[in-house]
C-alpha cells in the first residue's frame, strides 16, 4: 500500500477526524455554492466522505449550467487530497455516471459503491448515499423525474426567497426544507426510508449506517443501529462530522456562519471600546 502524507491544516481552522458531506448538486442554481465554499474554507479532516449527489448530472443534461463557484468546490476538494486528506467519493443517483469508474482512483478521489469506515471509538459505520432504499428510484424511475422538476421548481423559488433575505441582511432560510416538514407523506416516507437504511446495516453486522439522499440531516438509534444522514447543501446546508474521540455532530453551517458573525462583531465593539478607552487615557 502506498504510504499517504499526513495531512496538513494551515491557519486556525477547525479540524475533525472524519467529515461527511452528499447532496451538493453541483450544476444547479439550488447549490448553495458559497455557503459550502465557507464550510471548506473553516474545517479540515484526515478525511472525507462524498456521499453522493456531488454534480448534478440529471439538471446538467437538461441545461448546462455551471459558474465559476462551483469550480471552486472542485478546486478545494481536489486541494485536500493533495494535501493528503483521504477523500472518498460514492456517487448517487444524480451523478451514477461516475459509478462505472468504482474501484478508481483520480487525482487522489477514491470512487466507491459504497465503504465501511471504523470511527475512533471502534464502530463500523456503512457509507452510502441511500438511493438504494429508495423505493420510489427503484420502482417507479420516471416518478423521480417528475419528483425532481417539481423539486426544482420549489428550489427557484426558494433561491428568490433568500436573495430577498440578503439584501435585508436576514441570514439563510431553507423554504423548501420548511415545507417538507409541513407535509405528511413526506415525513413519513423520511421515516419509512430511515429504517429501512437501518435495518439492511443491521443485516450486515455493522454498527451504523451514514447517508444521504433525502436531504434531511438526522442523528437517531433505530432499534439498535445507529442512523446518521449527513443531510445536503441546497436545503440545510449541513455536515456530519467526527471528532478525535468518536463522537459524531451535525454542523448546520448557516448557523455557524452566523454564530461567527455574531463573535466578530462583538470583538469589534470590544476592540473598538478600548482604543477609545486608550484614546481617552
Amino acid at each position: 500500500m502506498l504510504s499517504r502524507k499526513p495531512p496538513v491544516h494551515p491557519g486556525n481552522r477547525k479540524r475533525y477526524r472524519t467529515i461527511w458531506i452528499s447532496d451538493v448538486h453541483l450544476g444547479t442554481r439550488g447549490c448553495n455554492a458559497d455557503l459550502l465554499i465557507d464550510f471548506l474554507d473553516h474545517v479540515d479532516s484526515d478525511t472525507l466522505y462524498l456521499v453522493g449527489d456531488i454534480i448534478d448530472g440529471w439538471r446538467l443534461k437538461k441545461k448546462f449550467y455551471w459558474p465559476s463557484s462551483h469550480n471552486d468546490i472542485i478546486w478545494r476538494i481536489l486541494k485536500r487530497a493533495k494535501r493528503g486528506t483521504r477523500i472518498v467519493y460514492i456517487p448517487g443517483n444524480h451523478d451514477e455516471m461516475f459509478r462505472q469508474f468504482t474501484g478508481l482512483n483520480f487525482g487522489g478521489v477514491e470512487i466507491r459503491r459504497s465503504a465501511i469506515h471504523k470511527t475512533a471509538d471502534d464502530r463500523r459505520l456503512l457509507v452510502l448515499h441511500g438511493d438504494e432504499f429508495d423505493t420510489v428510484m427503484l420502482a417507479h424511475r420516471w416518478l423521480a423525474f417528475v419528483g425532481d422538476t417539481a423539486y426544482t421548481l420549489l428550489m427557484r423559488l426558494n433561491w428568490v426567497v433568500n436573495a430577498i433575505r440578503r439584501k435585508m441582511d436576514l441570514p439563510y432560510w431553507s423554504l423548501s426544507k420548511m415545507a417538507k416538514h409541513k407535509v405528511k407523506n413526506a415525513v413519513e416516507f423520511i421515516g419509512r426510508f430511515e429504517e429501512l437504511v437501518t435495518r439492511a446495516a443491521g443485516s450486515r453486522g455493522v454498527d451504523g449506517v451514514v447517508c444521504g439522499h433525502i436531504h434531511t440531516a438526522e442523528m437517531r438509534e433505530i432499534k439498535g443501529v445507529q442512523y446518521y444522514n449527513d443531510g445536503d447543501w441546497v436545503e440545510g446546508c449541513t455536515a456530519l462530522v467526527e471528532a478525535d474521540d468518536g463522537s459524531m455532530e451535525i454542523l448546520h453551517w448557516a448557523d455557524e456562519m452566523a454564530k461567527r458573525t455574531a463573535r466578530q462583531a462583538e470583538q469589534g465593539k470590544v476592540t473598538q471600546f478600548e482604543k477609545q478607552r486608550e484614546e481617552a487615557a
